[in-house]
């Protein structure tokens, strides 16, 4: 009974170091996580002198670095623009690719792999490469310096249409044949039957597509040439060429273009995560 006990006791001792060493690493990995956000939201309140000499105590500067960013460029203008372009191209896009994810899943034919390795090829080429052919090509179709020229580039995305094709192979088929059998189209199928029961999964394609397009920066900068289109990565990114940064009001720009994407985030995120344990499954 003793050496029974012992190996008991050793055993319970082992598994309480091995999750105290756990905590303290995933408490480490939390800091360091979460530092850039603290030192952002302490930088708004304080002068820009304090924050390149590392004060990392809250001031009382964040409404005049507010003023002053509001004076500085059309704040309320390039909200409104990214608002309309993350909306616009959240909606369409996880439209345009569920749709394609459904069909290389629903439908057969001989040819549908080689097709989708063209699509998942295509995640290969670096979008600097495109920057040129692109901007040769929207200006030839005078759609430069246009919300319509933004949004049509991001309509469609490998990586979308792959991960609704994952999500899509866990999807009931015989719940498709089920409607196919009592009358109901396929357009009524997926509307009416596939985009109610796959919500996680739209959710989830809704978080990663309006952050990506929310913090677009590339090609609205090419594309977007006037300051009555800019969108907010644009005019942070304007505020930081000066020959003496204001960081506190740069800072203060920074975390009203991080609070959408992170609302998002946190309504949406028991989806977000049922959806991805959805795909490993």
């Amino acid at each position: 009974m003793t050496n029974k006990q012992t190996v008991i006791n050793t055993g319970k001792t082992r598994k309480k170091v091995i999750y105290a060493v756990q905590y303290l690493f995933l408490g480490i990995i939390s800091i360091v996580s979460i530092f850039p956000f603290a030192w952002m939201i302490i930088g708004s309140t304080n002068k820009s002198m304090d924050i390149t000499l590392g004060k990392m105590t809250f001031g009382d500067q964040f409404f005049i670095n507010l003023k002053n960013l509001l004076e500085a460029g059309d704040l309320l203008t390039c909200l409104k623009n990214s608002a309309i372009l993350s909306i616009f191209i959240t909606c369409l896009s996880m439209l345009v690719c569920s749709l394609a994810g459904y069909g290389f899943v629903v439908y057969q034919s001989k040819k549908k792999e080689f097709f989708f390795s063209l699509i998942l090829l295509s995640m290969m080429i670096p979008t600097s490469s495109l920057v040129i052919p692109m901007f040769k090509m929207f200006n030839g179709m005078q759609l430069l310096n246009t919300k319509i020229g933004v949004v049509l580039p991001a309509l469609s995305t490998a990586f979308l249409i792959f991960f609704f094709r994952q999500n899509t192979k866990n999807f009931p088929f015989e719940t498709i044949q089920s409607a196919r059998i009592d009358g109901l189209g396929e357009f009524g199928i997926f509307f009416k039957i596939y985009m109610p029961m796959m919500k996680s999964t739209y959710a989830a394609a809704a978080i990663i597509t309006f952050m990506s397009s929310w913090n677009n920066y590339m090609w609205p900068l090419i594309s977007l040439q006037t300051k009555d289109q800019r969108t907010l990565p644009l005019l942070i990114s304007s505020l930081g060429t000066a020959y003496t940064p204001d960081y506190g009001m740069i800072m203060v720009g920074i975390i009203i273009t991080t609070i959408p994407s992170a609302l998002i985030f946190f309504l949406m995120q028991k989806n977000f995560v049922n959806s991805m344990m959805g795909s490993v499954k």
